[in-house]
């Protein structure tokens, strides 16, 4: 048997539809609610109409992707208690309909975070780069946040100012609005003094009061997941370090062992991201990859290219700095273990990650008149599918799985 393929899709609004996707050879939709404000009850309604919406198109709803939990839960402010219930039961909800895994992240304010989405790859097509200069430049410059000045090597500082004295009011509000750049789905971008206003939210939260309300919120969602039967998967943060005076605190091996530790239940597992993990030298993917697999419950797969200079691009699948050869090993082989073991997950659900845009995916944008959101292009996916689809089978003929 192989890794379930799957295929991220943003319902209905998706400019991607399922019948293009079927034909990409994947057999798992990786959806959510997108219309359903964070914090607000999944009802079992709404989620049997949008699985008999995939499988009238001869797929399956694989993995919920995201149910997002709330800045009220992050913070533990506001209408968390009532945010918690909700989420509860969305949980019970998503298990009574059949879905039975959940990816999740705890980023504060911002979920991934680029500074442009739109960067000429060697090969002419076009990919997503963070850029520690330029972003320092949105940091120092534009959002003017107090305190900034600290977070910043000298050399970056001064050159995110030159960056910004010399940029014209275009590149400016480019930068502005790729950093503010809204969630995947959601069709919603912050303004600045939203996102000012966001930040204020976790002045007194801290690194430590951002860990103590993720172990919280999984002490009590496990068992609410394990007893609906559903795996809670939490996804790494995207770049794995802080940003903006913000904690990030799903970033490190270290950082996935004290998640796992707060439950310890098949519940409370991890979304093996390569490219959230591989942005940081300091993570060595395979390893990671072998010592957490007992505890995978969704795989994301895709590359990076360090910079040397604290940024990076989005790579092709098979090249970059992680070894894909390694960590799809060693998602193989805890494959076949809990195929003997005749466990309920062996299934092993994994997606092609961001994909860059090739000129076959901008002239469908043309013709459609919409484009694709960044990284979530038909023919780079498709073929970053195929390129993987490739690697694991050559693996798995290698080794007999």
């Amino acid at each position: 048997m192989g890794m379930e393929e799957t295929w991220r899709w943003f319902g209905p609004n998706d400019p991607i539809t399922l019948a293009e996707i079927r034909q990409t050879g994947a057999t798992g939709i990786v959806t959510a609610l997108h219309h359903v404000p964070p914090g607000e009850i999944w009802t079992r309604e709404e989620i049997d109409a949008r699985s008999a919406e995939i499988r009238r198109s001869g797929l399956a709803w694989s993995v919920a992707e995201s149910l997002p939990v709330p800045e009220s839960i992050k913070t533990r402010g506001g209408e968390f208690r009532r945010h918690m219930l909700n989420y509860a039961t969305s949980l019970r909800n998503l298990g009574a309909c059949g879905i039975d895994t959940v990816c999740y992240n705890f980023m504060p304010v911002l979920d991934w975070s680029r500074t442009d989405i739109a960067a000429a790859a060697p090969d002419g097509s076009v990919t997503t780069r963070f850029d520690a200069v330029l972003f320092a430049a949105f940091d120092l410059c534009i959002l003017e946040r107090e305190g900034a000045e600290e977070d910043y090597e000298a050399g970056i500082a001064r050159a995110a100012r030159t960056w910004f004295a010399n940029a014209d009011g275009a590149g400016r509000e480019k930068l502005l609005r790729t950093v503010l750049l809204g969630l995947p789905g959601s069709g919603t971008t912050m303004t600045l003094d939203e996102f000012r206003r966001a930040l204020l939210a976790y002045a007194d939260v801290g690194e430590r009061g951002l860990r103590e309300n993720l172990r919280e919120f999984i002490r009590e969602m496990a068992p609410v997941a394990e007893e609906a039967g559903v795996r809670l998967a939490i996804h790494p943060d995207d770049p794995p370090w802080p940003l903006l005076g913000l904690p990030r605190i799903v970033s490190s091996a270290g950082d996935v062992e004290e998640i796992l530790r707060a439950a310890d239940s098949v519940a409370n597992g991890l979304t093996l991201c390569t490219g959230s993990f591989g942005a940081s030298p300091r993570n060595d993917l395979v390893a990671m990859a072998e010592r957490f697999a007992p505890r995978i419950s969704f795989v994301h797969l895709r590359n990076v290219h360090g910079d040397g200079a604290g940024g990076f691009a989005e790579d092709d699948h098979l090249t970059g700095d992680v070894d894909m050869f390694g960590v799809v090993r060693a998602i193989l082989l805890e494959q076949a273990r809990r195929a003997r073991e005749g466990r309920s997950d062996s299934r092993m659900p994994m997606r092609p990650d961001h994909g860059r845009t090739t000129l076959a995916d901008e002239m469908l944008s043309g013709v459609r008149g919409r484009a694709t959101y960044p990284g979530y292009s038909l023919f780079g996916r498709m073929r970053a599918l195929a390129e993987l689809r490739g690697l694991e089978r050559g693996i798995r003929l290698s080794m007999s799985l």
